[in-house]
Parts: structure tokens; C-alpha cells; sequence
């Protein structure tokens, strides 16, 4: 499990604290991927002709509660931490959540891989809820079930939903979002069945289960993560055990959950071919996601602002709906959360300097999707950790290679000078591009006093 670090700040500790508690494995085996896996060997390893005692029936119920509680438990705290008391905090805290996922995350060593696989669920957990908030303003979504909840509720009034009508945005967060965060959490946690554990690992656990597997392969885990994905749901966890007193009491206990488990299970399964269903609210998630947290050994963060190029090509090949990935794409824009920018900053007349300036992605909803809005974190060649926010445009962004031939006029020494300055070392500096199109601000995020990038700034 996570460990606290002086390092830290509260907020952090938290993020940090909950992605152990999702994928984390530990001693005392109590994250929702410990749970599961006790019970897909617990399974595995059971003969099908084997009868259940009462005593094992009964220990079985409050395992499938124990799990029910951690996952709900987890599902609530994501929703805690992604939203708050209207739309546009809903959006910073989101921005806040996912950019903290991706600056906690290595983009260099050995742990890449390992880490972003633990961070994946819950990163795309939080895009979910953004996407489905995006998508009924755009009056987009025809599901059903979620318009029940929303039959008093305009497109337009969904932005003010609590103001509108409080009790029915708690019943709309409880049957709806929950369910959301919970599918998306479950999505992929049939990859640690043992059986595609074997196909991953090899029999002897020594191969590397982030390789390239071969199509057949693919297709074979594929079915077995949805197979045991839905069983786990189904007979692992289930729905929850009614505590109260009135006949009434239970039967909307019954109805809403019974509700809430085939939503959850509506989505898992509509998401393997979306079309356009609703199984695209956690289908164009989890591509963005499986490249912007990649577990892949080419992963390069240099190229995460591309993400869009692949999801295009997704939509294009009927993998997932066009309109769902516009409306991500409107949401994030080019840039990801926490990604470091580097950009050529204006004189105090309104012309282009000869140096650049580093900044961090803080901020959903770019006004245009190619200018990020950030933070900044270095003023005159100095790193700072009270920066002003700010929006950057293309022409002044060195990510875009019209703008980086603008410095490239510059003399190496002068490239060299300015690198001097923005690296911690001798040893840093050799690994870093003379002219940076981006940068690496893990390191910086490591600062306590540098984590306090989504307060509110006075101008």
C-alpha cells in the first residue's frame, strides 16, 4: 500500500492512497484487486461438483458483501474527489484528479508500465463522468435508463441539476454515476484470472505480461477478461444484502439495485462493440486512457498529445461512436491534464522573446482544443511554485513545429544557457533535447510546495 510522504501534500496522499486501494496489491489484501483475485482462485480451484455447506453459503454471502462494500466505498470517494457543488467544480476538481494521476505516474524507468496499469481504472473512472456529463448537455444521450432519471430535467437545467431539484441529483449521482464509476473500475479486472494471468506471465510467471501479444492471443484474453469481468460481477460481488425495516423500504432497495446491477452489467457488455450505445461512455474512456496511462514499451510521453489521432482512426474503423470522441475531445482537448508544456512567452510589448518557459495542463475545457490552459511554473527561466495561470496558444507553444522554428534561429550557446538554467543537473541536461517540444514535470510535482497547481490564483 501507499506510504505517506512529507512530500506530499493532503491532497495528493489521498490520490496516492486510493489508486493502491484500487489495483494495489498488499500484505493485508484488501484493494479491490486483492478481493478479486481471492476470488477467481477461490473459483479456479473449487470442483464443479463440489456442494456448498450452509456455513460455506454464509461465508460466501459476506465475502460477496465485504467486496459490494469496497467497491461502493471506493465508487463514492472517486465521486467525492472528481465532484463538488456545481458544474464548473465539478470540471477544476476533475482537472485536479486526473492531472495528479498523471504527474504521480513515471514517464521514464522501469516502473512505467507497472504503475499506469494500477492508475488506469480510476483515471478513466473520472473521464466517464465527464463524458457523461458533456454528452446529456449535447442532448446526446438516448439511453433509457439514465433519461428516467433526468424526466424533470432539461439539457440546458442539467448544468444546475442540484439547484433545480436536490433530491432528484443525489438519486441521479446514486442509480446513475455510482454504477458508472463502478463499471468502469470492473472493466478489465478479468485480466487476473488465472487463466489470462498463464497467457500473460507464461506458466512460470517469468514473461512479460506488457508485451505485444499475437491477434490470437488478444481475442483469447479478450473473452476470458469478459467473461470472468461479468461473472466476477455477478457472482462475486452481486447486490447488497437489505438492511431496514418496512416492507416498502425493501422493495425500492430491490428495484434500485436490481437497476443499478443491469446498468453495470449493460455497460460492461455493450462496451466491447458500442456502436452507438451507451457502452461508448466507457469505450472512448478506455482508449484514451490505454494511451495516455500506456503500459505499452513504446510508450513515449512526447507523443501523449496524440491521442486523438488514434481515437479518430478508432472511430473511423466503427470501433466507437465519432460524437462521443468530439465530446472528449471538447472536454480535454489536445493537451492532457498535468502534461508540461513548453512555450515561448511575450515581451512586455506584446513580441516573442528569445528564450521559453515552462508551464503544466491544469485546467478541462480549453477554449480552443489546441491551446491549453495552464499553469506557470518557471518566470524567467526560474522555477516557481506560485505561478499564474494561463492560456497558450499554438504560435507560442513548441510542441507545434512552426512555432519551435522560431527559436531554432537561436544560438546553441544560448539554447545551451537557457537549458542550464531550467535542468537540476549536469546529468539531466544530457538527456534533454536542446530545443524541448515538451517537458517532463514529474520532478517538479514531487515538491510539495509545487502540488498546489488548481488553487485559485489572484491576478
Amino acid at each position: 500500500m501507499a506510504t505517506d510522504s512529507p512530500n506530499q501534500t493532503h491532497y495528493t496522499r489521498q490520490i496516492q492512497h486510493l489508486l493502491a486501494k484500487v489495483y494495489g496489491k498488499s500484505a493485508v489484501k484488501d484493494s479491490l484487486l486483492d478481493r478479486a483475485i481471492g476470488y477467481f482462485e477461490q473459483e479456479e480451484f473449487r470442483p464443479s461438483d463440489e456442494k456448498t455447506s450452509t456455513d460455506e453459503s454464509q461465508l460466501e454471502q459476506m465475502q460477496r458483501t465485504e467486496r459490494h462494500s469496497c467497491l461502493q466505498s471506493i465508487s463514492l470517494t472517486i465521486l467525492e474527489l472528481a465532484e463538488g457543488d456545481s458544474y464548473a467544480e465539478n470540471n477544476r476538481k476533475s482537472a485536479q484528479f486526473l492531472g495528479t494521476i498523471q504527474l504521480l505516474s513515471p514517464t521514464e524507468g522501469k516502473r512505467i508500465a507497472t504503475s499506469n496499469e494500477q492508475n488506469k481504472s480510476i483515471y478513466k473512472a473520472v473521464l466517464c463522468l465527464r463524458l457523461l456529463d458533456r454528452l446529456i448537455i449535447d442532448g446526446q444521450v438516448v439511453e433509457p435508463y439514465i433519461n428516467k432519471f433526468l424526466t424533470e430535467i432539461t439539457p440546458e437545467q442539467y448544468i444546475d441539476f442540484a439547484s433545480h431539484d436536490s433530491d432528484g441529483h443525489q438519486r441521479f449521482i446514486e442509480q446513475v454515476k455510482v454504477p458508472l464509476i463502478m463499471a468502469a473500475l470492473l472493466q478489465d479486472i478479468g485480466n487476473y484470472h488465472p487463466k489470462a494471468q498463464t497467457m500473460l506471465c507464461g506458466a512460470d510467471g517469468k514473461l512479460d505480461a506488457f508485451r505485444t501479444l499475437e491477434v490470437k492471443q488478444r481475442k483469447e484474453l479478450l473473452q476470458i477478461n469478459y467473461r470472468e469481468t461479468l461473472k466476477f460481477l455477478s457472482e462475486g460481488i452481486g447486490m447488497p444484502t437489505f438492511v431496514g425495516n418496512t416492507k416498502a423500504e425493501r422493495d425500492k432497495f430491490i428495484v434500485d439495485e436490481q437497476g443499478k446491477f443491469s446498468f453495470i452489467k449493460q455497460l460492461l457488455k455493450t462496451s466491447v462493440n458500442p456502436k452507438n450505445t451507451i457502452g461508448n461512455i466507457l469505450k472512448v474512456p478506455q482508449i484514451y486512457t490505454s494511451i495516455i496511462l500506456s503500459t505499452k514499451a513504446s510508450y513515449n510521453y512526447k507523443l501523449l498529445p496524440q491521442v486523438f489521432q488514434v481515437l479518430n482512426k478508432n472511430a473511423e474503423l466503427g470501433a466507437c461512436a465519432k460524437s462521443v470522441v468530439d465530446a472528449l475531445y471538447q472536454i480535454t482537448g489536445m493537451f492532457p491534464q498535468g502534461f508540461g508544456v513548453v512555450y515561448m512567452p511575450l515581451g512586455e510589448f506584446g513580441e516573442q522573446t528569445d528564450c521559453y518557459e515552462y508551464a503544466i495542463v491544469n485546467s478541462l475545457y480549453p477554449d480552443k482544443a489546441e491551446h491549453p490552459h495552464c499553469r506557470m511554473t518557471t518566470r524567467q527561466l526560474t522555477f516557481i511554485g506560485y505561478g499564474q495561470n494561463l492560456k497558450i496558444s499554438n504560435n507560442s507553444n513548441l510542441y507545434f513545429t512552426q512555432t519551435a522554428k522560431k527559436l531554432a534561429a537561436l544560438s546553441k550557446e544560448r539554447l545551451n544557457e537557457i537549458l542550464e538554467l531550467l535542468s537540476s543537473n549536469s546529468h539531466e541536461r544530457k538527456k534533454l533535447d536542446l530545443l524541448p517540444r515538451c517537458w517532463d514535470a514529474n520532478e517538479f510535482f514531487s515538491i510539495k510546495t509545487n502540488q498546489n497547481l488548481w488553487n485559485k490564483v489572484v491576478s
